[in-house]
């Protein structure tokens, strides 16, 4: 079964908001953080995982994502502020739910 994640990144606390969708959490992040994407998320430094979701269906992930989008910023800080008052980056508790690799090997992608 596939898995797909929403998530929000950002470059601070209630600073800079960038929403995507990916099937592969971890590298899509570790992409970002490496400034391997280029675009918005290079712009402006937005590399922190605050808030993520997983679903099994890609229609649901792309409708969330469109849905989150859509919201206006009180909402989308609410949300992170709901599962991550801190505004931890979460990505690597991301390791601790996949066994393929660890944070601390070279070579994580």
């Amino acid at each position: 079964m596939n898995s797909y994640y929403i998530y929000i990144l950002a470059n601070k606390r209630n600073g800079t908001l960038y929403i995507g969708v990916t099937n592969d959490l971890i590298r899509r992040i570790y992409e970002h953080k490496n400034k391997l994407v280029k675009g918005f998320t290079e712009k402006y430094d937005v590399s922190v995982l605050v808030y993520y979701e997983v679903t099994s269906d890609i229609n649901s992930a792309l409708a969330r994502e469109k849905q989150l989008k859509s919201w206006n910023r009180n909402w989308k800080l609410d949300l992170i502020e709901k599962s991550n008052p801190r505004w931890d980056d979460l990505y690597e508790s991301l390791f601790d739910l996949d066994p393929r690799v660890k944070p601390e090997d070279d070579n994580v992608m």
